[in-house]
């Protein structure tokens, strides 16, 4: 079997030898390195260039990583591919650990895993993040088998860190690929359509250690949250009927997207951009979310200031009981 590994890199030149080299020392070699050096302006082609190994380098104009990723996919020769940041790293065994995982279930079509965040000394920052998030006991009781009801456990909570992926070649361009329009999730979009047609699962091994720098860093931006409703939008036309089969609405999964980015500019104090959100909400499905946070900010300014006082208040009453109960309890009854 034939393994192809993706990486897109922009202005890369700091790290990639680091990714490209866990790739290199891997345990069960690939077939070839895919480094797409997506308008790169600093020495990432001389780095590369560098390194000798199974490479394939390919420049391009600026378009972002799924773009990047896409090109990568079509320049492949292997049956499968694996994804790779240029400022992440495979763990030594990861591509044996996932070939072992694929014998055992055959029928699998993607593979993912666990990994480790790192920071720019390789100092580890968290040892699992499917443990940060609550995940790991469910995959370790599963052992790399296929995950029941797939899609909607990963509409719930994104559970595949891209560069852990191993995925079937043809089921990638079944699917249509990364979604180029979308900036922030793209990822997520195309591992429901996947899995709303094939098995896949997620494994408890560590996979990859992901750097965290600047560069990197997500934050909660309208971007973010605008870029989510056309994810939920792609794949309310795309996959419709396999969420409505999973127990999931497609229309409400849309409009939730469209009551976040009411909610965030709701807390922003920006009430023309809640309320217009809150109305596309609205337009799609009723939602309690939507409808509250558009009437809030419907009202003057100095009733929302109230409304906030009065909140803090209670908020601030309700703790100051809780602790004075906790000290009762331990004046009765001590440590238990």
């Amino acid at each position: 079997m034939k393994i192809s590994a993706v990486i897109p890199a922009y202005n890369s030149a700091a790290f990639i030898a680091e990714a490209i080299t866990s790739i290199l020392k891997q345990s069960t070699p690939v077939y070839e390195i895919i480094v797409v050096d997506d308008g790169s302006s600093d020495d990432t082609f001389a780095v590369v260039q560098g390194l000798r190994g199974p490479i394939r380098y390919h420049k391009q104009e600026n378009c972002g990583p799924a773009a990047a990723r896409n090109q990568g996919i079509k320049m492949a020769e292997g049956e499968w591919i694996a994804f790779l940041d240029a400022d992440d790293q495979w763990t030594s065994d990861k591509i044996e650990r996932q070939l072992a995982t694929l014998t055992r279930y055959p029928e699998l079509h993607l593979l993912a895993g666990d990994m480790s965040e790192i920071d720019l000394s390789n100092a580890v920052l968290t040892a699992s993040v499917l443990a940060k998030h609550g995940l790991l006991s469910s995959y370790i009781e599963a052992q790399g088998r296929p995950i029941v009801n797939a899609l909607s456990k990963l509409l719930h909570k994104n559970f595949i860190p891209t560069g852990t992926v191993l995925v079937k070649r043809d089921t990638l361009l079944a699917v249509g690929l990364f979604n180029e329009a979308i900036h922030f999730g793209e990822d997520l979009e195309l591992w429901a359509k996947i899995a709303a047609y094939y098995p896949i699962c997620c494994m408890p091994d560590l996979l990859m250690l992901r750097r965290l720098h600047h560069h990197n860093a997500t934050h909660a931006t309208v971007s973010m949250l605008l870029d989510n409703i056309k994810v939920m939008q792609a794949l309310r036309l795309t996959i419709g009927l396999p969420l409505q089969q999973q127990g999931l609405k497609p229309e409400r999964l849309v409009a939730d997207a469209y009551a976040a980015v009411a909610y965030w500019h709701f807390n922003l104090q920006e009430y023309p951009q809640a309320r217009r959100a809150s109305l596309d909400s609205l337009r799609v499905a009723l939602t309690r979310r939507a409808l509250v946070y558009g009437l809030l900010a419907c009202l003057p300014a100095s009733c929302l200031l109230l409304l906030k006082q009065v909140k803090g208040f209670v908020i601030n009453l309700f703790y100051s009981v809780k602790v004075k109960a906790q000290h009762c309890k331990f004046l009765i009854y001590g440590f238990k």
